[in-house]
């Protein structure tokens, strides 16, 4: 049979794959195993370094379009080529070796089980011109039970081939237009005074134009005064509140109805109708990559790529499933395993209750619409008391989040009483609700954390035809403007393509929208954005710059706006991946959408007025002479303190935070003129605990003093 070649994504993943069997040798760029059942002449596992492949770019296709030109677009080929990423020859190279040895007869490709998988994969595949048959792995876990499982069933790579379809279609439309709208935009720009550069994306470019929408409507938002009438009624048990059925704009109108029923600011009155009804909240539903990012951004602020990160942390330490899931849905198979382990679960997160077994509920087991990935969910695999201390903080509260979504499942529903009175006050009708909490069901495991308040009213015990006692008046409320994104809500904006849900079940609803980007990539494109300065984020609040704000003047009206267009550009892409769309039908119609810009676009640009003094850049304000040369001043560049004096070879800087403490002026000007600093609080260490600290400066790098105290 001979030997199986295995690739997997990073040499992280690899290593799991290693340890679920006897490992023969160890070296830089491959791990060779033993023989065993599964693999019976053995097996060498190497891996790439995320992409080990990329497009070439248009100098490499001809000389000429090194420059940026008018004249040279469009940028558009026949055939569109991969090359070695510069710094991956080495890696590349071994890859190479093991995929062309003769001793090798079958490759698997073990990157992860989505298309950047596949697209990392046959790219490298292609690359070393290698001619032998391919085998998929396809697992959703990193447990040496789920490794074994998934290589003793290997996959035809039919499916795969098809998502590497997609997936080098994506790459090759987003090489287009980043190539040439970049190019066309930045230059026309220019021409009108701009310094600079502006990057052009097919999901970055409709992403920050929904943020500037938004920006927009808060701006030009006109608030408006309306009026309700509201009663105050006090009966035998406690006083309550009823509002009538009216909201107007004019005052005289709410005037007009009291005048009408003589209705008195004090005045009597009686309750006609008295119900209760019992309510019910499920459990939510299991987390898919986004809601996750959601949640955990309102509950921490972290940020939609910080998740990603912590995530794929958990999934590398085989105590998660895979991350970069959009389904929030489970098969039987990880329902009955959960259940299993669900006394175990249930321990670690400190919370015994009897439970509610929803096996057959399609809220969330539901093998016939998993899709690729199911859910997010705690594998099989508990970690220690010592494990869990070492995590970092932040990797703890992802890690206890998935876990107590998924104990929510097996626990009761959360269940409220909803009364409901009916107060008449000479023939005008005020209704007045309140909620009483019955049973706590799974809002219990989230107890720990901050809840926002219950405005909710609870009513006094009232009963039909009780007279009561009634003030009534005229209240004035003012309309509010939509409020600005947080970081996390970028996530569900890009998901639903900016309609504006905040409610779980509107989401469930909107669904069927396949939105901007895809679960895997939407948290990458808010850090592409942010980078390239078309958006800030401050306190989690997210603001468009004056480069993000001409950004969307230059592209409004023109498809690089349009999010629906770009939620339907993600939906072909998807048919390519099911084998029912055409590549080369997607490339030639960006290719045509280029035309079309180059055509429009000039005339467009040259009705934008550009206010030049909002790109230039600031100067940075000079702090303390620098302790190193003595000769240049230190000030604050983009993210660190530098000197002046770096072109002639000085090379002094700080960090701006130091971690996760940002450091300020005062602090550097204390260590560059006293060789320390006076104690500092918020330093944080890697397991999440907060300390403080003096800093002092010793032959130019920053040390900790611990013996300082103020």
């Amino acid at each position: 049979m001979g030997k199986i070649a295995i690739l997997a994504e990073k040499p992280s993943q690899a290593r799991a794959y290693a340890e679920a069997y006897k490992i023969k040798q160890k070296e830089k760029t491959f791990i060779e195993l033993e023989p065993c059942s599964t693999f019976p002449d053995g097996a060498i596992i190497t891996w790439a370094v995320g992409h080990l492949v990329e497009l070439k770019e248009p100098k490499e296709y001809k000389k000429e379009w090194e420059k940026w030109s008018l004249g040279s677009l469009p940028i558009i080929l026949d055939k569109y080529e991969d090359k070695v990423v510069s710094k991956m020859y080495t890696q590349f190279n071994a890859v190479k070796k093991i995929f062309n040895d003769p001793i090798v007869s079958i490759i698997y490709n073990a990157c992860d089980a989505e298309r950047e998988g596949s697209n990392i994969f046959y790219s490298i595949y292609k690359m070393t011109k290698v001619k032998k048959p391919v085998k998929r792995l396809w697992i959703n876990s990193l447990e040496v039970d789920e490794i074994r499982k998934g290589f003793n069933n290997m996959q035809s790579n039919d499916r795969d081939l098809l998502m590497y379809q997609e997936a080098k279609t994506r790459q090759i439309s987003d090489w287009l237009v980043g190539m040439n709208c970049s190019r066309l935009y930045t230059l026309l720009l220019q021409k009108k005074g701009f310094k600079g550069s502006i990057s052009i994306g097919r999901v970055q470019s409709p992403t920050v134009y929904l943020i500037y929408k938004r920006l927009q409507e808060i701006e030009n938002f006109i608030p408006e005064n309306f009026y309700e009438i509201e009663g105050i009624f006090k009966v035998q048990n406690g006083v309550y509140k009823g509002k009538a059925k009216i909201k107007t704009k004019v005052r005289a109108e709410a005037e007009q109805l009291l005048n009408q029923h003589g209705i008195q600011p004090i005045d009597g009155g009686q309750i006609t109708n008295v119900s209760n009804k019992t309510k019910r909240i499920q459990p939510p539903k299991l987390h898919a990559l986004s809601t996750l990012q959601a949640t955990a951004n309102k509950r921490w602020k972290y940020s939609p790529a910080h998740v990603l990160k912590l995530t794929q942390s958990l999934y590398e330490k085989k105590l998660v499933s895979y991350p970069r899931t959009d389904s929030q849905l489970i098969t039987h198979n990880e329902y009955d395993y959960l259940k299993d382990s669900l006394q175990k679960y249930q321990q670690l997160s400190g919370h015994s209750f009897e439970p509610v077994l929803r096996g057959q509920n399609k809220r969330y087991v539901d093998s016939s619409n998993v899709g690729e990935h199911y859910a997010i969910i705690p594998t099989k695999k508990i970690p220690t008391e010592k494990a869990l201390q070492s995590m970092p903080a932040d990797e703890r509260n992802i890690y206890f989040e998935i876990v107590n979504t998924t104990l929510a499942m097996f626990h009761k529903d959360y269940e409220y009483d909803e009364k409901t009175i009916l107060t008449n006050v000479k023939n005008l009708e005020f209704k007045s609700v309140g909620k009483t909490e019955l049973v706590k069901g799974w809002k219990e495991l989230f107890s720990r954390e901050k809840e926002p308040q219950n405005h909710d009213e609870v009513l006094p015990v009232v009963s039909q035809g009780e007279m009561v006692q009634s003030k009534v008046d005229i209240i004035e409320g003012t309309t509010k403007p939509p409020k600005p994104y947080t970081e996390g809500q970028l996530i569900t904006m890009m998901k639903t393509c900016g309609k504006a849900v905040e409610d779980e079940t509107e989401i469930e609803i909107l669904n069927s929208v396949e939105g901007i980007g895809t679960e895997a990539t939407r948290s990458g494109i808010i850090e592409t954005i942010k980078k390239h300065g078309f958006i800030e984020v401050r306190k989690n609040i997210v603001s468009i710059t004056p480069k993000g704000e001409l950004l969307c003047r230059a592209i409004e009206g023109t498809l690089l706006s349009s999010p629906s267009m770009t939620a339907k550009w993600e939906i072909y892409l998807k048919k390519i991946g099911r084998g029912e769309g055409s590549a080369k039908h997607f490339i030639d119609n960006i290719g045509k959408f280029i035309n079309q810009l180059i055509t429009e676009v000039p005339n467009k640009i040259n009705t934008l007025t550009i206010e030049a003094e909002h790109f230039t850049k600031p100067v940075a304000k000079e702090i303390v002479t620098c302790p190193a040369c003595k000769v240049g001043k230190i000030s604050l560049r983009k993210n660190f303190y530098g000197c002046s004096n770096y072109k002639n070879g000085c090379k002094q800087t700080f960090p701006e935070r130091l971690l996760g403490k940002k450091l300020t002026e005062k602090n550097i000007k204390d260590l560059c003129t006293n060789g320390k600093t006076t104690e500092i609080k918020g330093f944080k260490a890697k397991s999440g605990k907060q300390f403080s600290t003096a800093l002092r400066l010793v032959e130019g790098k920053i040390e900790f003093d611990f013996n300082v105290k103020n």
